[in-house]
């Protein structure tokens, strides 16, 4: 599998530790950054270069990492066909694929969680979705919404 990662500084090491365990397993990594914790910079950058990897097919998901996962998830969420989830606990973590079909996982380095990273991660990657009726009904809502946004403002911008 293609895996996009992108982190701040603060989420720096997480993608470090995160890198070296998917290409262990078998994956093949495209790291956006950023490349050291020493300096600050803004994490929507890095959401978009990764998310942007996914939308357009160079990756087949993504990994984001900042202090929370909330402003990784919500860049992310900006981009034309990505799904992306805070992956804090592993319960969510694997809620966001079996029901919503996730593909970018977002994880908050300040976050304290008794749930190890590397087991959050392997169980992102290895959950199905559940392509129940409803499930699949809930995500083309979804989808629909986010086609008349992008409807929207294609009629905005004449």
């Amino acid at each position: 599998m293609r895996i996009a990662l992108g982190a701040d500084h603060r989420g720096f090491k997480y993608k470090e530790r995160i890198a070296s365990l998917l290409r262990e397993i078998g994956h093949i990594v495209k790291d956006f950054g950023t490349f050291s914790d020493t300096q600050s910079v803004d994490y929507p950058d890095y959401a978009l270069l990764a998310a942007r990897a996914v939308s357009n097919e160079e990756c087949d998901c993504a990994i984001l990492i900042c202090g929370t996962g909330v402003g990784m998830c919500i860049t992310a969420n900006k981009v034309n066909g990505v799904r992306a989830a805070i992956g804090n606990d592993l319960f969510t973590t694997i809620m966001s694929r079996k029901h919503n079909d996730s593909n970018v996982l977002c994880i908050g380095a300040d976050v304290a969680s008794q749930d190890p990273l590397e087991e959050r991660v392997k169980l992102w990657l290895s959950t199905p979705f559940e392509a129940e009726e409803r499930h699949i009904r809930r995500l083309g809502k979804m989808v629909a919404v986010e086609n008349k946004n992008n409807t929207q403002q294609i009629s905005n911008n004449r």
